[in-house]
């Protein structure tokens, strides 16, 4: 149970005449000073209100293994959770838009963006191990009138409560979401992020959450347009943008220098670490396959083989969407198959002889790549 006086005790991590931030344990607080219209995904108070004062992420279980918790909150309802959550904190459920994750809110990211008189406050949680999803992408669960068929624990949430300096109209605040959503999107695709449920980059996960408020306020004319196109849009991306990566970043480790790993960049397709190094003991030696294994992230990390892993899943991904003919793609991805063969050799002049030698090892990226890191490594050392 929360002391109510530790939502007040707690030192703000962001406080103004308009609003003030503070993180109380498992919970993320934003109260509002001023009359906010809020747009959000709370199961109890959601949708647009007028009379919203509270803006709460709270940690609800663990990622993994916290079974027993995930099936008692599932069990609950939204309302009653909701209920539990707003007297721990000794709030008034009515006046609170409540969001949950698994995520810690010890790894909340804030930033802000102003431009003139337009500010953007984006504190987004964020988690993306056991839940990234694309939009398309199939689906696990349905809703029927009786409930919902096959739920699971969620292990991935990327939470935004989004606080603007300015008001909004009606169409303004709707694109609001859009561009909020698009940022959020693009901070995924900045760090290559997979989906789990495809060969995909995530777009989200199946289970984001978010708060929008911005000021009720007579005297100022609300802003028509919130897109990428106007300065207000601006600020919305940006601040959403780097404080999704930053979130990613103490929750899930994921740096954008991380991702240049040549299995961030290929897992997807099936290129593990694991499937990868059961192919290339068959095909070193027990010695150079010992020295490899030494040496993994020296390897994979080295940032041409990264380069290289990139470039094989951008041909892969073109493949998928239709850019290119599946039936004519071999050509280039053996091209880039040699140039992953020589980054691991650091021997470019060598891109000649290993692109030819690869022309005999078929077109089947699980085939095709390791024997150029194979290739490569052989030719390091020969």
């Amino acid at each position: 149970m929360v002391d109510p006086q530790s939502t007040r005790l707690a030192e703000p991590l962001q406080d103004s005449d308009r609003f003030s931030a503070r993180r109380v344990g498992r919970y993320f607080l934003v109260e509002l000073k001023s009359p906010h219209n809020v747009l959000s995904t709370s199961g109890h108070r959601g949708g647009e209100q007028q009379e919203i004062d509270f803006l709460v992420n709270h940690q609800s279980c663990e990622a993994r293994g916290d079974t027993e918790r995930s099936a008692r909150i599932a069990g609950m309802g939204p309302d009653r959770y909701h209920s539990e959550v707003c007297a721990e904190l000794g709030i008034d459920p009515d006046r609170t838009a409540l969001m949950g994750t698994a995520a810690s809110m010890a790894c909340v990211a804030h930033r802000s963006v102003e431009f003139g008189d337009l500010r953007a406050d984006a504190f987004v949680s964020a988690g993306v191990k056991g839940n990234a999803t694309t939009a398309g992408d199939p689906a696990r669960w349905v809703e029927t009138d009786e409930g919902w068929a096959r739920a699971s624990p969620h292990e991935g949430t990327i939470n935004i409560i989004l606080v603007l300096s300015f008001p909004l109209s009606p169409p303004a605040r709707a694109r609001a979401v859009v561009t909020m959503t698009e940022a959020k999107s693009a901070a995924l695709a900045d760090l290559a992020v997979p989906s789990l449920y495809s060969t995909s980059i995530a777009t989200g996960t199946g289970t984001d959450q978010f708060c929008l408020a911005h000021p009720r306020d007579g005297n100022r004319k609300p802003k028509e347009s919130t897109s990428p196109h106007v300065k207000a849009g601006e600020v919305i991306g940006v601040a959403v943008r780097e404080a999704v990566k930053e979130a990613l970043r103490w929750q899930n480790g994921l740096e954008a220098s991380y991702t240049r790993s040549f299995f961030h960049a290929l897992g997807r397709f099936g290129l593990t670490e694991e499937f990868l190094m059961d192919s290339l003991r068959d095909l070193l030696s027990d010695r150079e396959f010992a020295l490899l294994a030494d040496n993994v992230n020296a390897v994979f990390y080295e940032p041409g083989v990264g380069a290289a892993a990139h470039a094989l899943a951008t041909v892969l991904d073109r493949v998928r969407c239709g850019t290119l003919p599946e039936a004519a793609v071999g050509g280039p991805l053996r091209q880039q198959a040699a140039c992953l063969a020589c980054s691991v050799a650091s021997r470019p002049q060598d891109w000649g002889a290993l692109y030819a030698s690869l022309q005999q090892k078929g077109d089947a990226p699980l085939e095709l790549v390791p024997h150029a890191v194979a290739l490569g490594w052989k030719a390091k050392w020969a």
